[in-house]
């Protein structure tokens, strides 16, 4: 999760501003903070699994648990034995406070707050990304769809945004620090400026030409509030990046009546042939979800079909997860996780149809890439403005670079370019 990833970088660097030394989270530390995700079951495991990990490797120090499993299951926190502080998506300053208490007094502290309808944006801040070339900047929080399938709206309260000001001042300080793609994120990104009263497009318009000479990139966005518009202010801007990531959840009209989405299939198509309409050489990615409660086989094929039909440059393909308190999880017609896995499996295959058949229409054309990774062979690779891998020969590392390539291959889920000098 992005939001969770610049919440992280946040925490260590409040923790870092009270003369903490942040070492290797496998090394030996005097104190492990878990920011936990909650989206699936499989996220609650893991965090339970990294605790136990932590603890062992120190049975002395100070375990914090942070984030959307506390939050959202504040009656489970016995699930987490092993913590000595437990809070959850709120207060996030108090979390510091709280370990150096405990550090001092070796006492256990649970501090948990609910969310009011008053809930205003809690300010964050941090200027680094370790080990990363793009900078993630959150600003948003909070979702109000209530989907049957997601717990999120109870671990992340209302939407609230952070002051375009703060937004900007914050994208200018990263640029500065060395960063040449942001990637703005949200629990309901689409959302942001709906409590400040400040219309979406027009607020990413000036965050872009704030920082002109830097890629910004948008991350998840509900089709349905993805107006024409919209679209069109985003043609606009030179240094947005022309992939739009629209959570489809799923191709069949009937599933999603029943995920309560807030669109039909042929909206979602609809959405896309609009970008493609007015952007150049834009990439559509997106999530999908197999194995929902109720989903036949002609509802799961009706999905691949379309999954298909769409040419998604990317598809995130996961199995429906039980949240408990969510109105999926007491659903009739449960799918059971080796049926669920299957058509996981047939997903994937679809959308790697997809995702090369897409790539394959960029041979011969010329795309800027950050590059990110060296690797021994002898390879660079990075994602072009609108995240396609592409992997170049290099005699040295080309981290942070952004460079004119042109296609000249696709090679198993990446494409092969070379330099345009």
């Amino acid at each position: 999760c992005k939001v969770n990833q610049y919440e992280t970088s946040a925490l260590e660097y409040l923790f870092a501003k009270e003369g903490f030394e942040i070492v290797d989270f496998d090394g030996f530390a005097d104190a492990y903070v878990i920011n936990t995700c909650t989206v699936t079951a499989v996220g609650d495991k893991k965090s339970r699994a990294v605790i136990r990990r932590a603890k062992k490797t120190n049975p002395d120090a100070v375990i914090a648990v942070t984030g959307c499993f506390p939050q959202a299951f504040p009656n489970d926190i016995g699930l987490i034995s092993d913590a000595d502080v437990i809070t959850g998506t709120k207060n996030r300053s108090f979390l510091v406070y709280a370990v150096k208490t405990s550090l001092l007094t070796k006492e256990k502290i649970i501090h948990i707050e609910k969310f009011s309808n008053s809930e205003t944006f809690e300010p964050m801040y941090t200027e680094r990304f370790p080990e990363r070339t793009r900078a993630y900047l959150k600003i948003e929080d909070g979702c109000d769809r209530y989907c049957s399938y997601c717990i999120i709206p109870y671990s992340r309260g209302p939407v609230r945004s952070k002051p375009l000001d703060d937004v900007i001042s914050q994208a200018k300080t990263l640029y500065q620090n060395g960063y040449r793609e942001i990637v703005l994120t949200g629990i309901n990104l689409s959302s942001y400026g709906k409590d400040l009263k400040l219309p979406f497009a027009e607020s990413v318009e000036k965050i872009c030409r704030a920082v002109p000479d830097c890629r910004i990139r948008l991350g998840s966005l509900e089709p349905d509030l993805v107006s024409d518009h919209d679209i069109e202010i985003f043609s606009s801007v030179e240094n947005l990046c022309p992939q739009f990531h629209l959570a489809l959840q799923s191709g069949c009209d009937e599933t999603l009546k029943r995920m309560r989405r807030k669109y039909t299939s042929e909206a979602f198509a609809k959405t896309v042939e609009k970008i493609r309409g007015r952007i150049n050489d834009p990439s559509i990615t997106t999530d999908v979800m197999t194995g929902f409660p109720g989903e036949t086989e002609e509802e799961f094929e009706k999905s691949v079909e379309f999954v298909r039909s769409v040419g998604f440059l990317k598809v995130h393909v996961f199995p429906f997860s039980r949240r408990k308190g969510s109105k999926a999880y007491d659903m009739p017609g449960q799918v059971n996780r080796a049926e669920k896995e299957r058509r996981c499996s047939i997903m994937t295959d679809a959308s790697d149809e997809s995702r090369k058949a897409f790539m394959q229409t960029f041979i011969g054309k010329t795309v800027s890439v950050l590059f990110e990774s060296y690797f021994k062979n002898g390879m660079c690779e990075g994602f072009s403005e609108n995240y396609i891998p592409v992997a170049i020969p290099s005699v040295r590392p080309l981290t942070g670079e952004i460079l004119k390539i042109k296609i000249v291959s696709v090679d198993g889920d990446r494409c092969i370019g070379e330099v345009i000098k």
